[in-house]
């Protein structure tokens, strides 16, 4: 094809023609912002003591969860397989499973086995449960070894829904809840649900917080320090500081449950709600002040105890740091992307400071999402905000080709729109491939408004700077 007929069409597929034909397009999904299943069921399980995650599937699948992970996260990785193949499609997988359980059993020594599926061992319809079972009946896996299992077919939901059913199935089958009279529910625990939160730093400001606030806390699938241990010259294959298995045996007694994002949990908070009777508080996740003052207002309510001053000087110095950098982001358009919980205080944070969601883009997004959002724009009187649900990143570019914005909020896959809009991407949210240690850093709490101020605001300022002559290269910003 001549030069010219190649930039042609890819002039065209800058127009609002080809938007109309990318926007009505069924057959094909191109580069969407989403996992699978297994993938979230995998991470949950790495939050958890001397757990090795046990996925019904074939090899690739699991070196594709695997290879995600430990690229986000720059940590090994560690995960199983039953390593189906064409026999196993045809004759079923049990064998491979005993195999698998007896092998990584004497291999690996775990406590637990997290049990997750495929495509593959769900198309062909082997029951887990029976196989867990047999497998136990015939010495294959020990009584000693735990083993919790969920379904999560890859051909519908998404990572969200698979950390989900892996968090509801441990709960489910770990927890104890105490007969009537034997102090059932009398603990003055919190448990912390963060949900599929790749930001480690999230998990470890929630964590801070609590203990300023002097509340005892359960983090249900802690993996903060197993997915960023330190670099000691001693290689664990279970790294300390996982949430403890005795401990979640208890959790379904403690006081209640506070779950940080809606979307990954909602499996798991039925059951503690209506199976194990707990409190359960299911907040936004607290990104941005109204949030974050909303999850601060609920650890004050349940656990009966003053938000403390130290808490309220942050708040003060996390307003601060917006009311400076306003300026740089009022009357800014955003195009933002990735997982609801995550959109939806990001859209709460801009809305705060003056900037304009133009683009709200969720693959995994829901009808119920896109009302949250919908309100939030009229909360703020924000007329020029969109919300896109079941979408992709092609659709994005051609959101961002046809109406430009001034910058983009999302994982690394949006760099290539990014690139041709001509416009800056901060990385935020899963996966981050391309940038190191941001997920080091909170997006939660008054810390996270102050990170989030200063990346944004300082590529404005970079950008001014860049694009100056000698003449108006100034010193003050």
């Amino acid at each position: 094809m001549e030069k010219d007929e190649v930039k042609k069409i890819k002039d065209w597929m800058n127009t609002e023609e080809y938007k109309e034909k990318n926007f009505n397009r069924k057959a094909i999904v191109i580069n969407p912002e989403r996992a699978c299943q297994p993938l979230g069921a995998v991470l949950c399980a790495a939050g958890f003591e001397d757990t090795m995650p046990f996925v019904h599937g074939s090899h690739g699948c699991v070196a594709y969860y695997r290879n995600n992970l430990s690229r986000h996260f720059r940590e090994p990785f560690a995960a199983v397989c039953t390593s189906l193949t064409e026999d196993g499609a045809v004759f079923g997988g049990q064998a491979n499973g005993f195999e698998g359980f007896k092998n990584a059993a004497a291999l690996y020594k775990p406590k637990m086995f997290a049990i997750s599926t495929t495509c593959m061992s769900e198309i062909i319809g082997d029951d887990l449960g029976s196989i867990i079972g047999n497998a136990r009946e015939k010495g294959h896996l020990s009584e000693d070894i735990l083993a919790p299992y969920a379904n999560t077919p890859s051909f519908v939901g998404s990572h969200l829904e698979g950390y989900d059913s892996m968090l509801n199935a441990i709960i489910e089958t770990l927890g104890k809840k105490l007969p009537a009279g034997k102090d059932a529910g009398k603990t003055d625990i919190i448990n912390i649900i963060p949900g599929f939160d790749t930001t480690v730093g999230n998990i470890n400001e929630v964590k801070r917080i609590l203990k300023i606030f002097g509340i005892n806390y359960l983090i249900l699938a802690d993996y903060s320090n197993t997915l960023d241990s330190p670099l000691n010259g001693e290689y664990k294959l279970y790294p300390d500081g996982a949430t403890k298995l005795e401990d979640v045996k208890n959790c379904v007694n403690n006081k209640a449950t506070i779950a940080l994002q809606k979307y990954s949990t909602k499996k798991t908070a039925a059951t503690l709600s209506e199976k194990f009777g707990q409190d359960v508080r299911v907040i936004k996740s607290p990104i941005g002040m109204s949030y974050t003052d909303e999850f601060l207002m609920t650890l004050s309510e349940i656990s009966g105890k003053e938000i403390p001053k130290e808490l309220e000087d942050e708040r003060g110095r996390a307003i601060d740091s917006m009311t400076d950098a306003q300026q740089y982001i009022h009357g800014k358009k955003f195009a933002i992307f990735g997982d609801p919980d995550m959109l939806t205080g990001l859209t709460s944070y801009l809305l705060e400071m003056g900037g304009i969601p133009k683009y709200v883009l969720c693959s995994n997004g829901t009808e119920e999402f896109k009302k949250e959002i919908l309100d939030l724009f009229a909360a703020y009187s924000e007329s020029e905000g969109e919300v896109y649900i079941d979408k992709d990143l092609w659709h994005l570019r051609s959101l961002v080709m046809t109406g430009p914005v001034d910058m983009l909020l999302g994982p690394s896959h949006g760099k290539f729109v990014a690139r041709e809009a001509k416009v800056p991407h901060i990385r935020i949210g899963y996966p981050i491939f391309d940038r190191v240690n941001i997920h080091r850093y909170p997006l939660y709490g008054y810390s996270g408004i102050i990170n989030l101020t200063t990346w944004i605001v300082n590529k404005f300022i970079d950008i001014i700077d860049d694009a100056s002559d000698d003449a108006h290269f100034e010193l003050m910003r």
